[in-house]
């Protein structure tokens, strides 16, 4: 068991007087500052209360009589001019809720009852509902017919798909009720409007469950407790199985529904279990001091009641934070009840003819009860509770968190402070500063004046803090040796510090808080308030934190300085984190992040200052060294969309190594195809570059048979990535040569003429017109192809494949006459001949193809002018109507007979106002020579 502490408070009293014993009870709030109290008492009476929550007054308002039994149980139905429900003698009897009209006994089969329990529905609960067929009432023309079913209707079960979940707010509450062997599901309907007019329906009957003294209705659930032990019983099937058995000694059951959690507690003596709804066990057990004669719910507590005394337990742990007595040992049982529809702050607990209200006490005042007491440890654990349960607000949570770590720190508890203050989100960095520096200083002004709820000692430098708290454990030793209990910590009594080593605590754990490398440099990455950023160079220069002042000089526009330190970065690990090349930083690219070398993860973040609108001299000047680095990076930075002032490409060519080919061609290519440069020397160049890639994969293919043994093992390994580089290479290169019309096609011709380029060379003569050696150049191939030296086998479908890719467009006739036809003496005797006629197949039918493509290109331009000649004959010919009343739409003068003008936006003003607007800006301030009218009239509909 825990220290006791106040989670609530005594607030009011009453007193029936004589001899007559409370035995029900039941809350009903009704505002926020009044709440009804229902009394049943061992008479058969019914006694009503009021509790003015603001005074704490307790009202009798009235009284019912309803049988000469006890009251052994109420529910109270509707808030507002709502109904009540009591079990007394066996019978159910109705009343309103302020005991002022008749009360009304339900008769039939409701009869000699046990218990009752009434159906509760958890949230997102996706129970059926019970539907009757028709609605029966016990006051009815048709009473006597009902009288020989048994004053209801006995009728199956329903699964309900349009019948809403609240049926509760029409006057409809579904009751299960014990009663003998059996068990009924009824339906009471209850018509608010005239008075205590109500029915019932019996929706199913359950048998062979006997002796029940204890029931909990959840969803579709009962279960149901028994001397014998605990069922579950299906409302929908009617099926039950046993939870478990009770001991043979033992005490009567009892449950309790827990509606914050919708499960229910099963009680076994002085053993809670916790099942859902369907009876499974959730978590472990809870163990009271001894059995209760009544539990009740209170926010995240349970609360016990019995032998006079009342304890409240942590639900999830069982213990027990407060225990309060009420009345004499060996008193007799004891009830409680909670608010439980209200704010659950209210609790009430009979003995005998009294009745005792409480009252939770607010968690702010429990909290600064038990840092008074320095019973940290179980602030901490109520505040993780309160957030736990969403009790407390974000902000209040920060609150809270810095409170207790501001007087873990007095109390010298360094390290337990300092994990307080890194949970605070709202507490500033700033308001560490008077434990470091003595005022005044230069940060004074900033450090803000928070007290907090004044528990603890102004702000003062580590070293008056270390020597009040040696004092105050030399004071408290002192008070202890004399007798008196003084909350300090036992290990400072059992092993006192020295001065020394909670200095250095002090300062360890504060740098702990204060180093916290990764969010500085995200604080400085981002948008901040670092204002001078010339008072931060030198604490972070000498601290060794370049890192974050890169960043910080990048957020602040100060792209040099941030790239200087970038660059020194990749020179010299040890001025930055990392200390060995081989260490890998996380970087974060394109969201996803990524692990780099030191010297990437610098170039990255350069490479990510000079993607942004920033100095084109300053993009050229750091070009060099990240293209070393990674290319990537270099590419990255020349092909960013985000500039805003072009570079050049002669100095960018310039900047960048000429060995660096692939960062060029990719330059390039970005100029071409993205930014539609039409320069015909940067085209060159492109194509060029290309060129000179191909010829060199050409070379050292070619010169991989011809090394030694050692050069064929070495070139081995690059032969895969050396043909997909030529691969890549040739296929950019024929794609641009095909795709432009702006290099110079001999220029290209005169670089690769001698080698063994015969595609691009042939893509080249078309260019300038020389289909024969186009022609030639096809015939060469193909014969290289049909007749290999070496004894190698023909390649026909290489050779096939030559005419398919590029015989489309050559003439037919001139392929068979000039290719074919030359070369019918090499071919061999063993090419299929079907091979050779698919090929000219194609080559005929993309002839025949080309030529329909080129009539239909030219019948769809012909139509496209008659269309737009018709559409501009039909505006020109289009009439306005003008009489005595056309206005000029500027002026608003009338037309008349003057001379007037219509603009394209039908709009007219008169010759005056025409010659002020112009012929392209009408008076609706549209220029028509900037702005273009177009009509859908206009547009070409085929």
């Amino acid at each position: 068991m825990s220290k006791s502490r106040a989670v609530v408070e005594l607030t009011a009293r009453f007193d029936l007087g004589g001899d007559d014993k409370i035995r029900a009870l039941s809350l009903s709030p009704i505002s926020d500052s009044q709440t009804l109290v229902y009394l049943g008492t061992s008479s058969g009476s019914l006694i009503l209360l009021s509790l003015d929550t603001l005074t704490n007054i307790v009202s009798r308002l009235g009284s019912v009589s309803l049988s000469a039994s006890p009251v052994e149980s109420i529910f109270v139905l509707g808030e507002e001019r709502g109904k009540v429900l009591a079990l007394c003698n066996g019978y159910l009897f109705l009343m309103d809720s302020l005991l002022s009209q008749p009360t009304k006994r339900l008769g039939g089969v409701l009869k000699g009852i046990n218990v009752v329990a009434r159906r509760v529905r958890g949230r997102d609960s996706s129970s059926t509902d019970l539907l009757p067929s028709e609605i029966s009432t016990d006051s009815s023309s048709s009473k006597k017919f009902l009288q020989l079913l048994g004053a209801g209707n006995l009728v199956n079960d329903v699964k309900g798909k349009d019948f809403p979940h609240d049926r509760v707010h029409q006057g409809h509450y579904v009751f299960a009720v014990a009663i003998g062997e059996r068990m009924l599901l009824i339906e009471l309907q209850c018509d608010e409007k005239e008075g205590l007019s109500s029915s019932f329906v019996v929706l199913k009957e359950i048998l062979g469950i006997g002796g029940i003294k204890t029931l909990v209705w959840l969803d579709d659930y009962v279960i149901a407790g028994t001397v014998k032990g605990y069922s579950l019983i299906s409302c929908v099937t009617g099926q039950s199985g046993v939870i478990f058995t009770l001991p043979d000694v033992s005490g009567p059951p009892l449950l309790k529904l827990l509606c914050k959690e919708w499960k229910v507690l099963l009680l076994v003596d002085n053993v809670g279990v916790v099942v859902d709804t369907n009876g499974q066990p959730i978590g472990g057990s809870l163990v009271f001091q001894r059995r209760p004669d009544s539990v009740g719910e209170l926010s995240f507590y349970l609360v016990t009641v019995g032998d006079g005394k009342m304890e409240i337990h942590q639900k999830k742990s069982g213990a027990c934070v407060q225990s309060v007595s009420f009345g004499p040992q060996g008193c007799g049982p004891s009830l409680l009840a909670a608010d439980e529809a209200g704010d659950g702050n209210l609790l009430a607990v009979t003995t005998l003819s009294k009745l005792i209200f409480y009252r939770r006490v607010p968690y702010e005042e429990q909290i600064k009860d038990l840092l008074r007491k320095k019973r940290y440890r179980e602030a901490i654990s109520l505040v993780e509770e309160l957030d736990s349960q969403g009790e407390i607000s974000k902000d209040m949570l920060s609150f809270l968190h810095a409170q207790i770590g501001y007087l873990l720190l007095f109390d010298l508890r360094f390290e337990e402070a300092v994990n307080q203050f890194l949970k605070s989100e709202e507490m500033e960095p700033s308001e560490v500063f008077p434990f470091i520096m003595r005022d005044p200083n230069r940060w004074s002004l900033v450090v803000p004046r928070n007290r907090y709820w004044g528990l603890h000692p102004p702000p003062a430098p580590f070293e008056d803090v270390v020597d009040n708290g040696l004092m105050a454990i030399q004071r408290a030793n002192f008070l202890r040796k004399a007798g008196m209990d003084t909350p300090v910590d036992e290990e400072f009594f059992s092993n006192p510090p020295s001065r020394a080593d909670l200095l250095d605590s002090a300062i360890k754990n504060i740098t702990r808080a204060l180093n916290r490398i990764e969010d500085m440099e995200n604080l400085a990455s981002s948008e901040n308030n670092c204002v001078v950023v010339e008072e931060l160079e030198t604490l972070l220069t000498e601290s060794g934190h370049l890192r974050t002042l890169a960043f910080l000089y990048a957020t602040k526009g100060m792209s040099a300085k941030a790239l200087a330190i970038w660059r020194l970065f990749t020179k010299n690990y040890s001025s930055g984190l990392w200390q060995d090349s081989d260490d890998l930083v996380p970087y974060l690219h394109d969201n996803e992040l990524i692990r780099l070398s030191g010297k990437e993860a610098a170039a990255a973040e350069a490479a990510r200052i000079l993607e942004e609108p920033c100095d084109p001299e300053l993009t050229l000047q750091h070009l060099s060294w990240i293209s070393e680095i990674n290319p990537l990076f270099a590419i990255q930075v020349l092909t960013s969309d985000k500039r805003t002032e072009e570079l050049s490409p002669e100095q960018v060519i310039q900047a960048i190594d000429p060995k660096k080919v692939e960062i060029i061609q990719r330059y390039f290519q970005w100029l071409i195809e993205e930014r539609d440069y039409t320069d015909p020397q940067l085209h060159t160049s492109y194509a060029l570059s290309l060129a000179k890639s191909a010829l060199e994969c050409v070379e050292v293919q070619n010169g991989i048979p011809e090394a030694d043994a050692g050069g064929r093992e070495a070139h081995d390994c690059n032969v895969g990535s050396i043909s997909l580089l030529e691969s890549d290479v040739r296929e950019r290169l024929q794609t641009f040569l095909q795709s432009s019309d702006l290099y110079d096609p001999e220029e290209i011709l005169e670089l690769i003429e001698g080698s063994e380029l015969w595609l691009e060379k042939a893509i080249l003569y078309r260019r300038i017109g020389q289909e024969t050696l186009v022609l030639q150049i096809l015939a060469l191939l193909l014969d290289m192809y049909l007749d290999p030296q070496n004894g190698k086998e023909p390649m026909f479908k290489a050779a096939v494949r030559l005419l398919h890719n590029h015989g489309a467009s050559l003439d037919p006739l001139q392929v068979l006459e000039s290719c074919i036809m030359s070369n019918l003496q090499k071919l061999s005797p063993d090419m299929p001949l079907k091979l050779a006629s698919d090929t000219i197949l194609r080559m005929l039918r993309a002839r025949v193809h080309h030529h329909r493509q080129g009539q239909i290109v030219h019948n769809i331009s012909r139509a496209l002018d008659v269309d737009s000649r018709l559409a501009r004959l039909e505006e020109r010919s289009r009439h306005m109507q003008i009489n005595d009343e056309s206005l000029c739409d500027s002026c608003y003068a009338r037309l008349g007979t003057k001379l007037f003008a219509m603009y394209p936006d039908d709009t007219i003003v008169c010759y005056k106002c025409y010659r002020r607007l112009g012929e392209s800006k009408s008076v609706t301030g549209r220029d028509f020579k900037r702005d273009v009218l177009i009509k859908p009239g206009w547009l070409v509909n085929r």
